[in-house]
């Protein structure tokens, strides 16, 4: 079995730990086959100095080390400029507090050769270690969450092309908090899976200040990203465990109300209200006490960060509400429903035999009618609109066109309207796509809005035509698409089946890129340069 090409990035902010991140992967051998190492100094200061000096690299990773500089933007941004630097078919990723296991690197092969084409990151397993006989802190217990954390970025191979084609980490999540899961999303929607190998890394629990968790609070605004751009049942779809800001939300009320009734002197209603913000204060602070070793320093330290922490998380909440309003914006738009699809007939509906006059020669591509089937039951109109430029260059005659829709029809059953362009390249007719003729044809035919309309293609040409029309554009390559026509297409989903998927769900794409496009293409897709070859 072929051992796959793999890069490691690890982004850093120079904490010290990267010295023992670099140690132990070259304890483990390093990537495998012989794989870079990207370090990411995200350091804000300019003149901070090196963050990894020549003779600081281990003899076994020696001359495989590089560094990229990514300005000091946070964990997305920093994780971004590492694997645009990659150029190796997966990019592992490793936060510069975890140490690699001995076995790492060769575990880390066994995973990705493991993968099948459907797969689009394998995620490894995390273990903070403890000591044993003794509670953990507050502290330790936020750590430890990343043991059965879905997707966590600090150890989680994705593959590159997948990344280019997903856009990579959402930059708008300044924090590591949210953002893996929502690439996680987007890669899942789009109809790849994830994995889990049998890889490990370990994270210590490293030093952090006793304000620490009023810090973390910050995170209630990635939340409010994270629902703006997935919708109300992001926990649920990314596997994040329902936190507390409805009993946040309730304390800070009832505070609010307390302090309110003081001011208009109003006593009675005072004290009911201090009470419940009192009751539920100190039930934030024992659920967070009572796992806990409960000595004078923790209990001083959740004593005295309980109290701000409901008031905090919903400051932050709505702060992020506000921040994401463009990113609701753009969900509501692309929420407008769908009434008809237009296919692309050669490569999209059936197998591409260039000029095809001959009906024995269609096949339908694997899963088409099935998906077709479901969108003519939620009852949507189904159009075909096909460049035929054979005609014009008398490969073709139209009756050979006309015979070969209409076996298209037969093994894939009923169109609403089937429409071709018989001109060439360089007739300069409006209906020969990317021009938007023929969809705004096919739009007029089904008595529907072109800004209601999906169009559904392999190639750039097919998209173009959507968005010159006003419609919508779903991109299902295979290996004749250009790299350029699927980084450019709003969305790009692995098979007709998942495009058909996201339409039914009401996630069709807008005419232009919305804030957060799903877009993922198969390992088939070749380069610009591959396919002017």
């Amino acid at each position: 079995m072929r051992s796959p090409d793999v890069d490691v990035v690890i982004p850093s902010v120079g904490r010290a730990a990267l010295a023992r991140c670099l140690d132990a992967l070259a304890a483990a051998g390093g990537p495998p086959a012989g794989g870079c190492v990207i370090v990411v100094d995200d350091r804000r200061a300019a003149g901070a100095g090196e963050l990894v000096a020549r003779d600081a690299v281990p003899p076994a990773l020696a001359g495989r080390v590089r560094v990229v500089r990514s300005g000091g933007r946070g964990p997305a941004a920093a994780r971004n400029a590492g694997w645009r630097a990659c150029r190796r078919e997966w990019v592992a990723f490793v936060d510069d507090d975890v140490e690699v296991m001995p076995d790492w690197a060769d575990r880390l092969a066994d995973d990705l050769a493991a993968a099948g084409p459907e797969v689009g990151g394998v995620q490894g397993g995390i273990t903070v270690p403890l000591a044993l006989g003794t509670r953990p802190t507050d502290r330790q217990r936020h750590v430890r969450g990343l043991e059965t954390a879905a997707w966590a970025t600090a150890d989680m191979a994705y593959r590159r092309l997948v990344l280019e084609a997903v856009g990579g980490f959402d930059e708008g999540f300044p924090r590591a908090y949210r953002e893996d899961a929502d690439i996680a999303l987007r890669v899942r929607r789009a109809g790849w899976t994830l994995t889990r190998g049998r890889r490990r890394v370990r994270h210590p629990v490293g030093d952090a200040p006793w304000t620490a968790s009023l810090q973390l609070q910050r995170g209630n605004a990635d939340d409010a990203r994270m629902a703006a751009k997935h919708g109300p049942r992001w926990r649920e779809l990314a596997d994040v465990p329902r936190g507390r800001r409805r009993r946040h939300a309730a304390i800070t009320a009832a505070g609010a109300a307390a302090v309110a009734a003081a001011a208009a002197r109003r006593p009675a209603a005072a004290a009911i209200a201090g009470a419940g913000w009192a009751a539920g204060t100190a039930e934030l602070c024992w659920a967070r006490i009572a796992p806990g070793p409960r000595t004078p320093r923790e209990l001083a330290r959740m004593a005295a960060t309980s109290v701000p922490m409901p008031a905090a998380a919903l400051a932050h909440w709505a702060m992020g509400t506000v921040r994401a309003t463009p990113a609701r914006r753009g969900r509501r738009a692309a929420a407008r429903p769908v009434r008809a699809v237009l296919l692309d007939r050669d490569g999209t509906l059936v197998r591409d035999v260039p000029y095809n006059g001959d009906p024995d020669l269609v096949e339908p591509l694997p899963g088409v009618r099935e998906a077709l089937d479901r969108l003519r039951a939620a009852g949507l109109a189904l159009a075909v609109v096909s460049n035929q430029s054979g005609i014009a260059r008398g490969l073709l005659e139209p009756a050979q066109v006309r015979a070969v829709t209409e076996r298209v029809r037969e093994l894939l059953g009923p169109f609403d309207a089937m429409l071709h362009c018989p001109h060439g390249p360089q007739d300069g007719c409006a209906c020969r796509k990317p021009r938007p003729g023929m969809v705004l044809e096919a739009a007029a035919r089904l008595g529907v809005a072109p800004q209601d309309c999906l169009v559904i293609g392999d190639i750039g040409a097919d998209v173009a035509a959507a968005q010159a029309a006003g419609a919508r554009a779903i991109l299902v390559p295979t290996p004749v698409t250009r790299l350029d026509e699927v980084r450019d297409a709003p969305v790009v989903t692995r098979t007709l089946a998942d495009a058909v998927e996201l339409v039914l769900a009401g996630d069709g794409a807008t005419p232009a890129a919305s804030a957060a496009p799903v877009a993922l293409r198969g390992p088939g897709i070749r380069t610009p340069e591959a396919a002017a070859a």
